[in-house]
Order: C-alpha cells, then structure tokens, then sequence
C-alpha cells in the first residue's frame, strides 16, 4: 500500500491555471478559521529550488531527464529536511499545503523522458492525503499567461502544455487508495473556483 501522509494537501493544474493563488486564498482562510497551516511550493526557494528556476527560465540549459533530477533532489530536501522540510512541520500538527509536487515532474518532465524513469525517481516519496487539480483547458492557460507580459518558461507552450493537461489524466487515473483527488473546473472566476475547493475538502 502507498505512503500516504495525512495532513499534506497539493495543488496541482497547468502553467496559468491559477493555482498559486488559490494556495494563497486557502492559507488565508484556513489562518482564519484558527487552523495551523503552512503553504509551500516546488520548486522551493532553497539552493536545489533556485537552481531549477534558473533552468525553467531558461538561463541554464540542461537535458530534461537532468531537470527531472534535479527536481527529485529539491523534493526530498522538500520533504526531509528535519529543520524546515513538510515532515517536520506535520509533526508539529500543521497542515501542510503546497503549489506542486511530484505529480508536476510526471506531468512535465516525462516530455522529453521517459515518464518510467521520472516514476522511478519520485517512487519513494509519499502520496498526499489531497491532490487539489484545477482543471483548467490549455488555452485558457496559455491566453492568461500572455496577457502576464512576462518572459515565458520554457513549458509554457501551447503543444507543451497540451501533452501536460494528458499526463496528469493519466497520473490521476491510478491514485492510491487514502489520496483523494478534488477537481473544479478552472473556467470559473477565481472566487467561484476557491469556494468549490473549500466545500469539497470540507473545511
């Protein structure tokens, strides 16, 4: 049976679907309603994170099955470190929510390489008890990315993300048992999106 770690909620959609505010919203919300919570992200804003950035952006250029490693090393950091990684904060009875984790490198970094290998390497890590997936349709995504006027990722392309949106179809029809996938629809404004998320988790 799969490691699944209760009090560990992900959320996952598409470059573009709005998932780092939604994150926002929920941390909020759940601060409010006395819930002790901490909000991270993948990659993370540690030396391995800071790295990937460089290497999503563009500025170090690296094979993908090179990126899928460096993802996986960020993430066990992630979640072992025992001063700050997820581990430490569950133990002290938080809730622990955050933007991305390892069903993104088998969504991304399986373009490119094989998503066996990327399976493997993110084999050891445990599941979350919610994988909150805004499904959000890809041009949808890539219309809300262009209208940022930022400097594009190197994922943030419409064929890219388009074989993404079929990973994670593909990743969410094998869940284990004790990790519950929550999809809302990411067509709908920001505030009818994060409040089909807090009916669903129930809080």
């Amino acid at each position: 049976m799969a490691d699944v770690l209760k009090k560990f909620w992900v959320l996952e959609g598409l470059d573009g679907a709005g998932t780092t505010t939604q994150l926002k919203n929920l941390e909020n919300y759940m601060v409010e309603k006395g819930m002790s919570v901490f909000r991270t992200a993948e990659p993370t804003i540690y030396e391995s994170g800071l790295l990937i950035r460089r290497v999503l952006s563009g500025q170090f250029k690296v094979p993908q099955s090179t990126t899928a490693y460096l993802f996986a090393a960020d993430r066990d950091n992630h979640l072992n470190n025992p001063e700050y990684g997820i581990r430490s904060h569950l133990a002290k009875g938080e809730t622990v929510i955050s933007d991305r984790y390892f069903f993104s490198s088998l969504a991304y970094q399986s373009i490119g390489f094989s998503f066996e290998e990327v399976q493997k390497l993110n084999s050891a890590f445990p599941y979350p008890e919610l994988v909150l997936y805004v499904d959000t349709p890809v041009k949808d995504c890539i219309r809300r990315i262009d209208s940022r006027g930022n400097e594009k990722e190197i994922y943030e392309k419409l064929d890219y993300q388009t074989k993404v949106h079929d990973n994670y179809e593909r990743i969410f029809s094998a869940l284990p048992e004790g990790c519950r996938l929550i999809r809302v629809d990411g067509r709908l404004s920001r505030e009818e999106i994060f409040s089909n998320l807090i009916q669903e988790i129930g809080i």
